[in-house]
């Protein structure tokens, strides 16, 4: 179940909810990794954009879907849900999955190698 600590503008959600939350067409998962990071492997269909970034890339981010953010350990993530919140994004589509990609894999939910 999604949670909200207090003062952050982001929902945090772990791999397996992120998974069943990813089934809707209208959610994505943005991989704020670096690219090396990246490729030895990330959530299937994910985009990268690694979160140094986001800002910069900011109209990449479809505002009209959930995003879901994921990084290694949760970190890099929150901190890109709080850069797009800050550039106007609607806080109640953004996601941290906070157990990041590691958890992802290990879970042995749908991943894809290389880019």
């Amino acid at each position: 179940m999604p949670t909200r600590e207090e003062g952050e503008p982001y929902f945090r959600v772990d791999s397996k909810e992120a998974f069943e939350m990813l089934k809707d067409e209208n959610a994505i998962c943005i991989d704020v990794r670096g690219e090396d990071e990246y490729l030895t492997g990330h959530v299937k269909d994910a985009i990268s954009i690694p979160v140094d970034s986001i800002l910069t890339r900011i109209d990449e981010l479809p505002k009209d879907k959930t995003l879901l953010f994921i990084c290694g350990m949760g970190v890099r993530s929150g901190l890109a849900c709080e850069m797009a919140a800050s550039m106007g994004l609607d806080t109640d589509k953004l996601y941290n999955i906070q157990d990041g990609t590691p958890a992802w894999i290990e879970n042995k939910l749908p991943t894809e190698y290389g880019e």
